[in-house]
């Protein structure tokens, strides 16, 4: 519901970043200083797209809402939309894959 009220511009994408794991398979729960960073979100909002510079056309972004991408360890502008999640704004270009 929070997500509603936060649409990104241009070409940036609004990014809930994966949980990281705090027990093992067999039950030991692993420490924060132990757990290591998440690099997969979710797509929950993307803009319009950039402009191309001859037209003034938005080029469409190449990731959609809903799928799962692969992102840089260091990066994006974290946001807080007064639920406990971790969002994050990365730019398209930022991210590095798309995970199916």
């Amino acid at each position: 519901m929070a997500t509603k009220r936060l649409l990104p511009l241009l070409d940036r994408v609004l990014i809930l970043r994966a949980e990281a794991l705090t027990k093992t398979k067999s039950g030991l729960v692993i420490p924060e200083k132990a757990q290591s960073k998440v690099l997969e979100g979710t797509v929950v909002a993307v803009g319009p797209g950039a402009r191309n510079t001859q037209t003034g056309e938005h080029v469409p972004l190449a990731v959609k809402v809903g799928e799962k991408v692969l992102l840089p360890e260091y990066g994006g502008t974290k946001v807080e939309l007064g639920d406990s999640k971790e969002y994050h704004l990365f730019r398209e270009a930022d991210i590095l894959a798309k995970i199916e």
